[in-house]
């Protein structure tokens, strides 16, 4: 079978790789679609994403959907044929977490995700015709939710956890700073939750039209115009350190800076200043716990990720498709690959 492969930096195929067979309690997910992420982008442009380095081929990929294709030993309450979306998170040893982070099972010390290069040997991903997964790992597709949207469920699921870092959104002005795929889902979380306006700045104007249509009611062409000052709960979407000093310069004293924008692994300089003199409140959002299911049932409410899915690409075209999510010139957003 097929799979996308990265090798090293700027190195991507398409690979044949071995078939699979699903364990005691495991699905074969016959994959459909998936969705290319700013760290699958990383891997292919740097050998590494965050802190975590390639030091061996990685089948990319953590945002996919599918259907059931065949069921392991003993395997109950899935029928063959059901869509699905896939949570990537396998966590490793004794999943007991100290009480203070109760429930925060995406803070375990050692989680294995699809797609990803933290751990050696890597934890292979989703960019594959066939994928064996945990039955629990499954999150069923409502009618009206096709697998090209479950897919993003994800992505929004990441999003809605940075909106939930934040607390109660509702009646609150949001500014999101970046506009790229995850902070277009922000920005539609955010009103989801209640939000009462959303100003999204960026530097790209492809990239401000698809926010608005995601549901941003002011956008910021930060090349020609300023971000608006004093915002109570800001969010940080770019990951770019050369961007943070003005972000917090735009928090209101006393105000919230969610960071869900990765920032590097590496030293990099930024100016900060202002984090102490405004008193702000600076929160990390990682991944997200289990709100995947809960953007599955957005989306099933009636949130629309289409607007996010510019580009489509089959899998023997993986390599272009990563060429295209990697140019903003192209005016990508969220680049989509056919995997089956």
């Amino acid at each position: 079978m097929k799979a996308v492969v990265v090798h090293g930096a700027g190195d991507l195929r398409v690979d044949e790789v071995d078939e699979v067979e699903p364990g005691p309690d495991e699905v074969v997910v016959d994959v459909e679609w998936g969705g290319i992420c700013g760290s699958d982008l990383s891997y292919f442009r740097h050998g590494a994403t965050g802190t975590a380095v390639l030091t061996e081929p990685l089948v990319l990929g953590h945002e996919v959907a599918g259907r059931v294709g065949r069921l392991g030993p003993g395997v109950r309450d899935v029928e063959v044929g059901q869509p699905t979306t896939v949570h990537p998170a396998t966590l490793v040893g004794d999943p007991a977490l100290p009480e203070r982070l109760a429930g925060r099972t995406n803070l375990h010390p050692y989680v294995r995700y699809l797609g990803s290069a933290a751990f050696v040997p890597h934890t292979h991903g989703g960019f594959v015709q066939h994928l064996v997964v945990r039955v629990d790992q499954l999150r069923v597709l409502p009618d009206g939710v096709d697998t090209k949207r479950g897919a993003l469920a994800e992505p929004l699921g990441v999003a809605m956890h940075a909106v939930r870092r934040a607390g109660d959104v509702r009646s609150r002005d949001v500014l999101v700073n970046g506009a790229g795929p995850i902070g277009a889902l922000v920005v539609a979380a955010a009103k989801e939750a209640g939000a009462r306006t959303v100003t999204v700045a960026d530097v790209d104007a492809a990239a401000l039209r698809v926010a608005r249509t995601m549901g941003a009611d002011v956008t910021v062409d930060v090349r020609t115009a300023s971000l608006p000052e004093d915002v109570e709960l800001v969010f940080e979407a770019s990951g770019a350190t050369g961007a943070l000093g003005g972000v917090l310069h735009a928090v209101a004293r006393g105000g919230t800076l969610v960071q869900v924008g990765n920032l590097p692994g590496t030293p990099s300089p930024a100016a900060l200043g202002d984090l102490v003199t405004r008193e702000i409140t600076w929160v990390g959002s990682y991944r997200f716990v289990d709100e995947i299911t809960d953007a599955v049932a957005a989306m099933a409410a009636g949130l629309d990720v289409t607007p996010l899915m510019t580009h489509t690409f089959g899998i023997d075209d993986a390599l272009e498709a990563m060429q295209v999510a990697a140019d903003r010139s192209t005016g990508s957003s969220k680049v989509m690959l056919r995997l089956s």
